[in-house]
This record gives C-alpha cells, structure tokens and sequence, in this order.
C-alpha cells in the first residue's frame, strides 16, 4: 500500500508562549457569504473525509472554500484574526488567551504511536534518553509529554525531525531510537523491522487532534452553517464506520485528489478502515467525555495553564450543535 502519511497536530512553534496575535499571515479569500475554513495543510488522503464533508455542507446551500496553509499555525492564527470564520486544527495552545474560540466537532482524534527499540521494554527505560518529535509544540510533543509525566521521567536530549515519514526514515537507518509515529508510519516500521522495533502503550482516552472550532460569536451570527456542517461531518463518519468504502467513492464522483492518481481506491479505502478501527475519527463528533479527556491531557502535556482540576472543558468546546444534529439525526 501506498504509504499515507499524516500530518502535525499542535502548531509547530506554537507552545504556552503562544500565538502572535499581531502577526502576518496570508490573507483567506472568499466570496461574500462564504465559510471560510482555514486548514492547516494541503488536502491529502487523511483529510479527504473532511474535505467530502465539507463538499456535502456545499450541496446543501452552505457555501464554503477551503484555504490550505503552509503551516498549522497559520491557520489557527487566521481564525483567530478573523481571516477564517471555522479552523480546523487544535488550538487548545491559545484558547486560554483567546476565550471565545470553541471547538464543535472533534476531526481526528490524536492517534500516534510511540515506537522504540526494543532495548527499551517500558517507558520507565527511556528516563535520561534521546527521543525525537515531530516539533516544538506539536502533538507528538505533547503525547511524549503526557506519557513522561505518567512514567515518572524525564528524557534526555530532546530532537525534533518534521514529518513521521522522516523519523519512520530515521529509525531504520538506526538514525534515532524513539519517536511518535503515525498509524501508517507503524505499520511501515512494524512491517520492515519487527525484531528491532516495538511500541510502548498510549493514551487510554482518543483526545482531539484536529477539531472544528471558531468564535463564539461567528457561530452565533451562523447557526445555520454551524448546523448544516456538524450535521455533514457526523453524518459522513457513521457511515465511514459502516461503509468505508464511501470516502474512495466520493473522490472519484467529486474529483477530489486528481493530483494523486496512484492513490487507488483499494488503499484509500483500507486506509480509512484502518483508521476507523484505531479510533482516527470518531463516528459521534465529541462528547462531554471527549471534552474533558482533552482538558485533562492538554493540561498534562502544558498546552494548557492550570491543574486539569480547576479548568472547566466548556471553556474549550461548544456541544450545543453536535447535541443537535445528534437529536435530529438519531443517536
């Protein structure tokens, strides 16, 4: 299968320090009465889903475009500026600075794989080791971060190399000994090095890597764009659980991905099961669990400021709408 690499989570850079809220960053055209959505990347075969989501909330009467940015970011800086009216990314890093966003439906869940030679049986092994991220701030980062605070450790020298395709590179030239993997950068290591390599366990609770979020007060002016798409994205990922053939069937019939004819229909859809079992995308959207599974762990990992115990998870999600698109499409 082709190889299917994702993408950062957490804004690289971004950390505690926080966002430039001054900053320049490319304008977000788009015709009056459009939602602009900002995404953090170029639209590949793990974001298909989102973009087929997107194009249903379009058949529908609500009008978007899509602007993809170099970096995640920027694209959290745009909605942040009022350049976007939705982001899609996590965006936990500037919420306490920046009250009023929101996240409203969970995209991806944050599904990464901690992968080590196997001279390191636990995680209490790799206490004053080297482990390398994906980069400062990133979910990479803050999955490393979680799981040292759980073991009791600290690493040792900290290295950061973009792209879980580069570290997956990394670790069978024997370049590096331990880093985050994504689900088909496992599946590439596990398969060409089993004897070398092995994977340490994880967060027990799926928290948010990407979520849809905007500003209290857009959503409010919108209700009806904020309907129509929570409706479309928790539509799509049920039936993606029963059928995940529906994301190969809906590239094609939209044209989706034209660049990327060598990406077949077969290992898109493999793809998409695969992800559907390890919990990448959640067929109900969030909850109030999910919710404060997020506050808990981004607290953990120091995206967020404060013990997870004093910090409210309504501060950072807005369930009104997934609650009502639930209620009108049954679950």
């Amino acid at each position: 299968m082709q190889k299917l690499s994702r993408r950062s989570v957490l804004a690289g850079g971004i950390g505690a320090a926080g966002l430039m809220l001054g900053a320049r960053i490319p304008s977000v055209q788009a015709a009056e009465g459009k939602v602009r959505v900002a995404w953090g990347d170029v639209i590949d075969v793990e974001s298909l889903p989102m973009a087929v989501a997107l194009a249903r909330a379009k058949d529908r009467g609500v009008d978007n475009e899509i602007t993809s940015f170099a970096q995640e970011d920027l694209a959290i800086q745009a909605t942040v500026g009022g350049q976007a009216d939705i982001g899609i990314a996590t965006p936990f890093a500037v919420m306490q600075k920046v009250k009023d966003l929101r996240i409203f439906f969970q995209d991806e869940a944050l599904i990464f794989y901690a992968v080590v030679s196997v001279e390191y049986k636990t995680w209490k092994d790799l206490d004053g080791q080297p482990f390398v991220f994906h980069a400062r701030g990133s979910g990479t980062e803050a999955y490393g971060n979680f799981m040292a605070k759980q073991n009791g450790i600290n690493f040792g020298q900290i290295s950061y190399l973009s792209g879980s395709d580069n570290r997956a590179v990394a670790l069978l030239g024997g370049q590096i000994k331990a880093t985050i993997l994504d689900l088909a950068n496992t599946n590439l290591v596990m398969e060409k090095a089993p004897d070398k390599f092995h994977l340490l366990p994880g967060p027990k609770q799926a928290v948010t890597n990407e979520g849809l979020f905007a500003h209290q007060d857009w959503m409010k002016n919108n209700p009806e764009a904020v309907s129509v798409i929570t409706e479309e994205f928790l539509k799509l990922y049920r039936e993606m659980k029963d059928n995940p053939g529906i994301i190969a069937e809906e590239r094609q019939k939209r044209g989706l991905l034209a660049d990327q004819p060598k990406v077949t229909a077969a290992e898109i859809t493999d793809f998409i099961k695969q992800g559907m079992d390890s919990g990448l995308w959640n067929p109900e959207g969030g909850s109030e669990t999910i919710a404060q599974a997020d506050v808990d762990f981004y607290a953990i990992a120091g995206a967020l400021t404060g013990p997870a115990d004093q910090l409210k998870w309504q501060d950072f999600w807005d369930l009104a709408p997934l609650e009502a698109a639930k209620k009108k499409l049954g679950g």
